[in-house]
């Protein structure tokens, strides 16, 4: 068996080098880096309360410790904290718990904050140098950020908060611990020092923080969205949750920079790029070459100021007007030093392909047909940071127009609507018919079913037998449940990960087809069992690195963390745009620019992709909403759709080679993604050249007229599958046994021609087979498998075994003995199976030989979302039950994982019962 070492030091500071150099530096009146020796008075109970990540699938990391900001500072042993300030807040802190964890989609945004007396700021100020204001946020999967006070702008406390240490002291410093960007106009009310975002940079935030503003690493991030003045001034605004059912994408083109720059500058507060260091850079011997397909962009960048630091140089193009419209200026291209020392110098080559200049025309109204066009014109290159600041490095003028690439119009609207041009709004173009007729879609060839001819998949991975040969063996009803996988939580793979496809069915499997194991998400893998995992500095930290090297670099451990967990796909990145702030899962993706997005994507699939795991990017497409995201319909042009929201996957897959992707939830021009024969066959698989997976979200939302649902349609697979979104995820189970809860069966047997045909789900067992066949899983099926060896793992004695496989039926009731021993804190874990739906009750029998006034909190998790607190106090020795219950859907997933977690050592769990009490309330999850 082959071995790999995971380094976990090295992995560290990996994350702590993309956590640093994510930090953007928006103001700096002198006072940062903080001086050695420096007294600090630390302000906002986030200091000690650090958000890793945002909330929902993409933030539910096990970890074994969180890094907060208070504690980074005093490891760096730079700066003295106030301890009498800080024992304030800590001591408020254990008096009024903090209830921001209110279950799936009601996490708040915020935490209270401790109010502050004038005299407490002012004793403050007298015994300490500088104040430093932690102000923090969350959001995420079903969970929008609000324009609401604790949201987007400052609650009533923080602004107080603020007023008073601003008043106070000469010298403040507010960082922010967000995931995406709030409202910044308190800095010109309130004036503080110096203002950095160091965003939520997973499990080593607190630490990169603190080597940033004691100068350790000096902040070289640079914006990845354009911070306006009012929240009114983003140009989707008007257009964001506020027609029902239906977002019109009006701005077109317009997002973000592209925007401001063509049409509001004045309107800006920090503009995209924005990022200060402690030193100073100029750029200098500015070059530009010009080749067939491709431009170059070279030049010194020197160090003019007094500091070692790193810069990030953005190449921008301004676009001459043309018949098709355009914004100014784009993203073309961006590259990063390494730390240059004062006086010296590095040199820097930006490659510039044209595809990265040209724009979408989707009327002909170009006079060359619809496409890519290289319009005739003056192409001016300039480098800079901030889009408003930049120098020239040449001009191309391009002779005459033409097509870069010719491509038919299929992903237009079926709904007339206003768009943004230069010079107003028009009529947007929409489609001739409201979707292609599936009738006339390109039905493969099918394969002459021929049995089971005891070929294996080895056989074909061999070239002993050829793929063809393989799949005439599956029988109809093995390829309705090829096109399935199963979860949460399938007991086939991983003990508590998102799900399972490719070898599920018995029969399926039994032909040398593995389970392939997927797991959340982009902030690192969620392991409902509790296992632990490195959690990632999220997607906007990770974009204004502007650095792909060092993103390249991490996830390159991360791929060797998932291959030691027996994760074949992670359920990331996300990479869909920044449209307006307020998107709740904005913290998971990169950037309001579909460049910086894709290239930050397709680093992380080559990445990975070298331990022969790989991502699943997501959500395809246009997942800029979580309100309503079952329901609501993404409205937008096919031109804005190609420049803007398609790009980041185009990218992707073209310059990344991804190979597995998945569709939205959201309908997109009327349409469900998960069954959008455009989306999944015409752009993705004939235009780009994929050839990977599409998987649906979990439990998506199938239409096959495009009438909003929010069911589980897991009735309809046939038409998914037409579309060539090859897998549905998910079912609670895959067997012959739930053979007709889809409609395939029926549809195949129907044999008229608006139905499913065989070779269609034939070409989705192909392309799940051979993704399946280039999988670890395959590889550890074989025998072939790697053996990580793991060094210097911080939680490697506490964590819990993968591969454990204690279920328990809870269908009749079950009584579990436990032989491990919880009374030393460790956290209990199981799983449990059930058919029957309804609300179940868990009583678990402890035993303390702690005195009756100690208390020991166990916290019940059911996937890893905390259900109950259930409390002892010392027993003395006598056995004392405690009951909680909880809720089983099996038409969403059989098998749960259940995890006891001791707040604090003292209870012996000896004994688990649990046993049906009655059925499902019927709003389960209350009233919202």
């Amino acid at each position: 068996m082959m071995e790999k070492v995971l380094d976990w030091t090295g992995y560290k500071n990996a994350a702590l080098k993309c956590a640093a150099e994510g930090i953007v530096l928006l103001e700096n009146n002198g006072v940062l880096p903080l001086p050695d020796g420096c007294r600090v008075a630390m302000f906002g109970r986030a200091q000690s309360h650090y958000y890793k990540s945002g909330t929902g699938s993409g933030g539910m990391v096990n970890v074994s410790h969180v890094t907060d900001i208070r504690e980074g500072l005093i490891g760096s042993g730079k700066v003295i904290i106030d301890k009498e300030l800080a024992s304030i807040y800590d001591k408020w802190d254990s008096e009024h718990e903090d209830h921001g964890n209110m279950g799936w989609g009601r996490e708040a945004w915020s935490m209270e904050e401790m109010p502050l007396e004038d005299e407490t700021v002012k004793e403050a100020s007298e015994r300490n140098d500088l104040a430093l204001i932690v102000i923090a946020r969350t959001a995420g999967e079903d969970r929008d950020n609000t324009a609401m006070e604790g949201s987007y702008y400052l609650s009533a406390k923080e602004k107080e908060m603020l007023r008073l240490v601003t008043s106070r002291f000469a010298k403040t410093v507010v960082v922010l611990n967000t995931g995406n960007i709030i409202d910044m106009s308190f800095v010109g009310e309130y004036k503080p020092s110096a203002v950095l975002y160091v965003w939520q940079g997973g499990m080593v935030g607190g630490e990169a923080a603190a080597d940033v503003i004691c100068g350790k690493v000096n902040p070289s991030g640079c914006l990845p969205d354009t911070i306006a003045k009012d929240i009114s001034d983003y140009p989707s605004d008007a257009n964001f949750g506020k027609s029902g059912l239906t977002d019109y994408y009006k701005e077109d083109i317009f997002v973000g920079y592209r925007y401001f720059e063509t049409f509001a500058r004045d309107k800006v507060l920090y503009p995209f790029g924005s990022g200060l260091s402690y030193t100073e850079f100029s750029f200098d011997d500015l070059k530009l070459t010009a080749s067939e397909g491709k431009f170059e962009v070279s030049l010194d960048v020197v160090n003019t100021g007094d500091l070692p630091g790193k810069k990030a140089c953005l190449i921008y193009v301004k676009l001459p007007a043309g018949k098709v419209t355009k914004p100014k200026l784009v993203l073309a291209g961006f590259s990063k030093t390494g730390i240059i020392e004062p006086g010296a110098s590095m040199h820097l080559t930006v490659d510039i392909p044209l595809d990265r200049i040209v724009s979408f025309d989707d009327d002909g109204r170009g006079g060359l047909g619809t496409g890519w066009i290289f319009e005739e014109g003056e192409y001016e290159f300039i480098a800079g940071g901030p889009v408003d600041d930049a120098v020239t490095a040449g001009s191309y003028f391009n002779e005459k127009s033409y097509l870069t690439e010719d491509v038919e119009p299929v992903a237009a609207p079926i709904e007339e609507f206003d768009r943004m041009t230069i010079t107003g709004f028009e009529k947007t173009p929409v489609r001739a018919e409201k979707f292609r007729d599936l009738n006339d879609r390109v039905i493969p060839e099918e394969i002459e079913q021929t049995g089971d001819k005891g070929i294996k998949l080895a056989d074909v991975k061999s070239g002993r037998k050829s793929m063809d040969e393989f799949i005439a063996q599956l029988s109809d009803e093995e390829l309705s449940l090829i096109v399935r996988g199963e979860g949460m939580g399938s007991m086939k793979v991983t003990m508590g990960t998102a799900g399972a496809f490719g070898g599920i069915a018995k029969s399926i499997a039994d032909k040398g087809v593995p389970a392939v194991c997927c797991s959340d998400g982009p902030s690192g893998m969620r392991i409902d069992s509790g296992k632990k995992a490195f959690a990632l500095p999220n997607g906007t930290c990770l974009a204004s690195t502007f650095n792909l090297e060092a993103v390249e670099e991490l996830f390159e451990y991360t791929g060797l963390e998932m291959l030691s967990n027996r994760i074949d796909t992670l359920l990331g990145p996300g990479i869909n745009i920044h449209r307006h702030p307020l998107n709740g899962r904005n913290f998971e993706y990169f950037s309001e620019d579909p460049l910086l997005t894709g290239l930050m994507a397709s680093v992380q699939v080559r990445a990975m992709e070298r331990n022969n795991v790989t991502p699943t990017i997501k959500h395809y497409s246009c997942n800029n909403r979580e309100k309503d995201r079952r329901l609501m319909d993404s409205v937008v042009s096919e031109k804005a759709l190609r420049e803007i929201y398609l790009k980041p996957f185009e990218i992707a897959v073209r310059e990344g080679h991804a190979r597995s992707v998945m569709s939205s939830y959201n309908r997109v021009n009327g349409m469900y993604t998960a069954n959008n024969y455009e989306h999944n066959t015409l752009i993705l698989r004939e235009q780009w050249g994929f050839k990977g997976i599409v998987m649906t979200d979990w439990w998506a939302s199938i239409s096959k007229d495009g009438k909003p649902t929010e069911e589980f349609t897991l009735d309809q697979h046939s038409v998914m599958a037409r579309s060539q979104n090859d897998i549905y995820m998910v079912c609670h189970e895959v067997d012959n046994e739930f053979l007709n809860e889809s409609d395939v069966m029926e549809e195949l047997a129907s044999g008229t021609g608006d139905k499913i045909t065989r070779s269609e789900l034939q070409r989705c067992a192909r392309n799940i087979l051979e993704f399946t066949m280039n999988t670890p899983a395959y590889d550890r099926l074989m025998g072939n498998g790697v053996k990580v060896i793991h060094k210097d793992c911080p939680f490697a004695e506490d964590d819990i075994d993968v591969t454990v496989d204690n279920y328990y039926d809870v269908d009749n009731g079950c009584v579990i003995e436990v032989t491990d021993d919880t009374s030393e804190g460790k956290d209990l874990v199981f799983g449990v199976t059930g058919r029957i739906p309804g609300t179940y009750d868990l009583i678990a029998t402890g035993i303390s030989d702690l005195s009756r006034i100690a208390q020991i909190p166990v916290t019940v998790f059911i996937t890893s979302i905390p259900v109950s607190v259930m409390s002892w106090n010392g027993t003395e020795g006598r056995e004392e039950d405690r009951k909680c219950n909880f809720y089983v859907f099996p038409h969403s997933s059989r098998a749960l994982t259940v995890r006891l977690h001791p707040g604090r050592p003292g209870v012996k769990i000896v004994r688990i019962e649990i046993k049906y009490s009655g059925p499902l309330p019927e709003k389960p999850f209350g009233e919202d």
